[in-house]
């Protein structure tokens, strides 16, 4: 078989995942109003074989305008509280821009750890408290 076919179906297959991932994500999303990030990151590292740095700064990019589309979604039928929304979305763009510094200066091996802890604090406290 040639090698650029062989490449191109590489390619597409990694297409379709990411098409996958990101319907996947947008669920996720949609239904409990957050939690892209933890989807998208092992999903990009994983199955489209991203460094953990690429996946996480690519997971930034990918959760703003879905929590803005779900955000929209959840005002139009009524179930949006804007006196808390807005002060946190406040924080969480201050809050990112601090988080995409930090990125910059965590190596690719503390970054997954720091990550694998913290989804493991917040898996342990949606099934303990």
């Amino acid at each position: 078989m040639d090698m650029s076919n062989e490449r191109e179906k590489l390619e597409q297959r990694k297409r379709i995942y990411a098409i996958l991932a990101g319907c996947f994500a947008g669920i996720i999303n949609g239904l409990f109003g957050g939690g892209g990030g933890m989807i998208i990151v092992p999903i990009l590292i994983t199955l489209l074989k991203f460094s953990p740095k690429k996946a996480h700064a690519t997971a930034i990019l990918i959760i703003l305008p879905l929590s803005i589309v779900s955000s929209l979604f959840y005002a139009y039928f009524g179930n949006l509280d804007t006196t808390v929304a807005i002060p946190v979305g406040i924080g969480v763009v201050v809050g990112g821009v601090v988080g995409a510094f930090l990125l910059s200066k965590l190596s690719n091996k503390w970054l997954v750890l720091v990550f694998s802890v913290v989804m493991a604090i917040a898996g342990g406290k949606m099934l303990f408290f």
